[in-house]
């Protein structure tokens, strides 16, 4: 983890589900992401190149999807603190860093559970595109 830090991750049931299975086919429980040569976690790129074979070079990396969290997350009134903790981001304020070290373990189950619910939702559904900037 960042700076050697311990970061506690709650995890939704599905997020756990999925463990389970991918550690049946891989036989592997240090890392989720492992490269089968190495057995080393596998870098950015792996992920980087993974989203460009699926069409998504240019649209979409892997912190993409934390920023498509974070910003999902606060427009549905979640909590900002457990937001960044979630993320592992740090607080800026020093003197809150300090004092504050709050974990906020069961809201962020929760709000995992329910980003996890909110996912599996629109499985299957109709995507609806966003515009490109000015074409509207």
């Amino acid at each position: 983890m960042k700076m050697g830090k311990l970061h506690i991750v709650p995890l939704s049931n599905q997020a756990l589900t999925l463990l389970d299975e991918l550690a049946l086919h891989t036989g592997q429980q240090q890392y989720v992401f492992y490269s089968g040569r190495s057995r080393k976690p596998i870098s950015n790129m792996t992920l980087l190149t993974a989203l460009w074979r699926m069409g998504y070079k240019g649209r979409m990396t892997g912190h993409g999807f934390r920023g498509l969290a974070s910003t999902v997350l606060h427009e549905q009134s979640y909590n900002h603190d457990a937001i960044e903790l979630q993320l592992a981001h740090t607080k800026r304020d020093k003197v809150s860093a300090a004092y504050d070290h709050a974990k906020h373990l069961p809201y962020r189950h929760k709000m995992m559970q329910e980003w996890a619910d909110y996912l599996d939702s629109m499985r299957g559904g109709k995507l609806v595109p966003f515009p490109k900037a000015g074409s509207q």
